[in-house]
């Protein structure tokens, strides 16, 4: 009898051994946890870990561009032998170190939202096609304007200084479609173009919105068309307009898609938004680790482009011809935060 509990112990401690051998674990490393894109990002993982049996550990930097958290918790996933990482990089190319000791290590690391330098330091990315998201917004703006876009005023409110990053992305191809010659595509700041009144950073914040806008607003008062990387930035750039009674003269447009930003696309403190979904970026990368765990398979691009594409769209309620949109009440349906 004795024999055979103890033969039951040691089958059970087999299976239990077994079973959480079979558990694919997996790490979300994100710029912060405190921006709603984030957030819904790391929504969007939990929800599809549970879904799938998936055991998730999440980590976030303790603001936007704190890369030393984000090389811990690296090195955390490492030891805890996680199957994978996803990961959006707040410096894309200081990050790659450990990134390549992750896959030295035989874990599959993805990026979300923003592509490492290069871009094959990660296994695959999943993100929004940035520069689509600008040159949507650049295109709109300049129908907007109309003839007044030859002669335009524009102040780019980025999120830092740091480049090539998504800003950069998002800056040049809303040049682009503005109509404004970039010079080299991985930076911005060397445009030549009189129009460009003002480049400034942010940090992703209302406050740095705020502060951003009043420094080119002491330069040039008359600027009418204002990038911003984000919707949190274009809050803050619509209160300095405000406060010097420009608020209903200047053209705003932004980035993100969030319940909040499309609120105020709807109110109109912002003209259009690029809407991106941190939700689907998330989910899939979670699936694609637990693809991987079982199989060794790594997940494809999206043909023609270097990363699986999450989609795009314009949110406005003023379309212009000849570029796609979708309305603000279409954009609250689909919108985060």
């Amino acid at each position: 009898m004795k024999n055979l509990m103890l033969g039951t112990a040691l089958a059970c401690a087999t299976m239990s051994g077994a079973a959480l051998a079979d558990t694919t674990s997996a790490c979300l490393i994100t710029k912060t946890d405190t921006n709603p894109f984030f957030v819904k990002m790391r929504e969007g993982a939990v929800a599809k870990a549970e879904e799938l049996g998936v055991e998730l550990k999440t980590f976030a930097g303790k603001f936007d561009g704190d890369h030393e958290t984000q090389v811990q918790a690296i090195e955390t996933c490492i030891l805890d032998g996680a199957k994978g990482i996803l990961i959006t990089a707040s410096d894309t190319s200081s990050i790659t170190g450990a990134v390549q000791q992750a896959r030295d290590a035989g874990l599959v690391v993805i990026a979300l939202d923003t592509p490492l330098t290069p871009a094959d330091a990660a296994d695959a990315t999943f993100a929004t096609d940035n520069y689509v998201a600008g040159l949507l917004i650049g295109q709109w703006a300049r129908a907007q304007m109309g003839d007044a876009a030859a002669d335009a005023k524009i102040a780019m409110l980025n999120i830092q200084v740091s480049q090539p990053t998504v800003g950069v992305l998002r800056n040049q191809g809303f040049l682009e479609g503005f109509g404004i010659d970039i010079g080299d595509p991985n930076r911005w700041g060397d445009e030549t173009d009189p129009r460009i009144v003002g480049q400034d950073v942010t940090q992703g914040s209302e406050e740095g919105g705020r502060a951003a806008m009043e420094n080119i607003l002491a330069a040039d008062p008359m600027v009418n068309v204002v990038y911003t990387i984000n919707e949190p930035a274009a809050a803050g750039a619509y209160e300095a307009l405000k406060a010097i009674g420009r608020e209903n003269d200047v053209l705003i447009v932004s980035v993100d898609g969030g319940c909040p930003g499309v609120q105020n696309v709807a109110d109109g403190v912002i003209g259009a938004t690029s809407q991106q979904y941190p939700l689907l970026m998330a989910s899939l990368g979670i699936e694609a680790i637990k693809t991987w765990a079982e199989t060794g398979e790594k997940p494809a691009p999206t043909p023609g482009k270097d990363f699986f594409d999450t989609g795009v769209a314009l949110v406005t309620d003023t379309p212009a011809d000849g570029v796609e949109s979708i309305s603000v009440e279409e954009g609250r349906n689909l919108c985060w935060g």
